[in-house]
């Protein structure tokens, strides 16, 4: 399938100018007697940073009504009613308005939908609230007790507004939460699905070895170019896990939640829909998955309930039953599987010295920058970077791909779009998918007393966007956050530590150019805006407008 002519060269951006200027300032600047001068720059620089973090992290959700319950002149919100996003349920890939059908036909318009289910308003009538227990019990061991109740995703998840971001607070440990950004989780997903399956592939190589030669075996745990240590087989097929490093030891490397609780993006979809929302969904793939069958998820994710414990979904409501219909967790799952990358923001000389720095001082040994996935499974790629020309609005442009193919099943319908299942490299992320013991500063009190000491590696993407810092938010900027930092990180901090502050300053460039960004602010190949539309900014100033890509684009979610 070719792209619309929508579509821009990918690779015209406009930024080669300013690398030049960036370049011919640090030739003025590189030498520390010099550096003086360069301070003065690399403080106004981070200053401006700064100030463009805070103005993209205020406090606005962008949440969405519904425009056939809350009516308006413009019709700003979402054009489906819930009973018209329920469709025909969940259905097949010959049932018309289900949840298959769209997914399998037309994925773009799956991932909208999914979209708007995750700005929805939900309402007591559809079912939102109470919270669990109504905030009674015992927090000690109903932790859902003090997550709060929200009235839709982006209550949590929202910053900047109209993103799949962060924001939310939620009181599931004494000293709370601070609900991460969104961006970029499907492919979370599927680099831990991957090295999980490159472990288990190692443990079983060794127990083969081990049998096959009469003697224990041990392996090295590497996947991705990451060391999650080793494992010793023993002849009789049992394993010595006491090597293994990050990661439970049945190697599966859980990569949400902080530290490291749950597999898939339908566990934790279904999961924050009753816990946050009072949304009770008995999700049939979760049920089956939780009984020990083999599932795949719409989104193609396999659930193994025989090698992985799978979260089971709540008990229906007393009153209502299943409120959430199977075919919304559908397109849920699948617009989170497809959500964006987060951007990267004006490179400079300064912010590429600060990538060097960044790994010269060891913070790259956890926060690795790169990871390859071998299967993507996603139906669209975007890539969003700095151009002060296309970029109208906040001189953020981004440029989207398709990544389906086109098969005609004989059928009256439109063709089946599937993932063209290629691999695919994440650039910017990161994370090695371990957990880590940070020390005591990072450590925190649970309400039965105990303490939790490690925690995933957060993946640094959007960090500059996303003040304040930590999993519970008790940094306020990125400096303290990386001082804050000990026990696995202690070398690595003290480095930091030791850097002259003009040379700090370039790393907080560095990291301050890894932004999130808002999709429907944001200019793009879709919808590359007109500064000359009237009421320019406030419209006209560009989209990524998957309506576009619809089968029927003149038929709005």
């Amino acid at each position: 399938m070719s792209l619309p002519e929508i579509f821009y060269d990918r690779g015209s951006l406009s930024v080669e100018a300013k690398r030049s200027w960036s370049a011919a300032l640090q030739d003025t600047a590189m030498a520390i007697p010099k550096y003086s001068k360069r301070l003065g720059v690399c403080f106004c620089w981070s200053l401006l940073l700064i100030v463009v973090s805070a103005v993209l992290a205020m406090p606005a959700h962008g949440q969405l009504i519904d425009n056939k319950q809350a009516t308006n002149t413009i019709n700003a919100g979402i054009n489906k009613s819930l009973a018209d996003e329920i469709g025909a349920g969940r259905g097949d890939v010959m049932t018309p308005n289900s949840s298959l059908f769209i997914i399998a036909r037309d994925p773009f318009r799956a991932v909208r939908r999914g979209r708007q289910l995750f700005q929805r308003k939900f309402t007591v009538s559809q079912g939102q609230g109470p919270g669990v227990g109504d905030g009674f019990g015992n927090i000690n061991t109903t932790l859902t007790i003090g997550a709060g109740l929200a009235d839709s995703c982006a209550t949590c998840h929202g910053r900047p507004r109209g993103s799949a971001g962060s924001g939310g607070d939620v009181v599931t440990r004494p000293d709370s939460r601070d609900a991460p950004h969104l961006f970029g989780l499907g492919l979370r997903e599927m680099l831990a699905d991957e090295i999980t399956t490159d472990l288990r592939a190692i443990r079983r190589h060794a127990i083969v070895q081990a049998k096959a030669h009469n003697r224990s075996v041990t392996l090295p745990l590497m996947s991705k170019g990451i060391s999650f240590g080793s494992i010793t087989a023993n002849p009789d097929g049992s394993v010595d896990t006491s090597g293994v490093q990050g990661v439970n030891p049945d190697l599966r490397v859980r990569p949400f939640f902080a530290h490291g609780q749950t597999i898939s993006i339908r566990e934790f979809t279904v999961g924050a829909l009753n816990a946050e929302m009072g949304l009770q969904s008995v999700d049939p793939d979760l049920a089956n998955a939780n009984a020990g069958y083999l599932v795949t998820t719409p989104a193609g994710m396999v659930l193994d309930g025989t090698a992985d414990q799978i979260e089971a979904p709540p008990s229906p409501d007393p009153a209502r039953g299943n409120e959430i219909s199977t075919s919304l967790v559908d397109f849920l799952e699948f617009y989170l599987l497809n959500y964006f990358s987060p951007a990267i923001y004006e490179q400079t000389a300064f912010t590429d010295q600060g990538g060097t720095l960044f790994t010269q001082i060891g913070c790259a040994q956890c926060h690795v920058p790169n990871l390859q996935i071998n299967r993507d499974r996603r139906v669209a790629d975007v890539q969003t970077v700095f151009d002060p020309v296309r970029g109208i609005f906040n001189r953020l442009f981004a440029t989207a791909t398709t990544l389906t193919g086109l098969v005609n099943d004989g059928s009256s319908f439109p063709p089946l779009k599937p993932p063209l299942l290629q691999p695919f490299l994440v650039k910017n992320i990161f994370t090695d998918f371990k957990r880590h013991d940070l020390g005591p500063s990072f450590s925190e009190r649970n309400y039965d007393g105990s303490f939790q000491t490690q925690f995933l590696t957060r993946p640094l993407w959007g960090v500059g966007t996303t003040a304040p810092y930590g999993h519970d938010g008790r940094s306020i900027n990125l400096t303290e956050v990386i001082l804050r930092h000990g026990g696995e990180a202690q070398a690595a901090r003290n480095a930091f530590a030791a850097l002259a502050l003009e040379y700090q300053n370039v790393v907080l460039d560095f990291l301050n150019s890894l932004v999130l960004f808002p999709p429907d602010d944001t200019a793009s190949n879709l919808d590359p805006g007109n500064p000359s539309a009237a009421n320019f900014p406030q419209a006209g100033h560009g989209s990524i407008k998957l309506g576009v890509l619809f089968n029927n684009p003149s038929d709005p979610e």
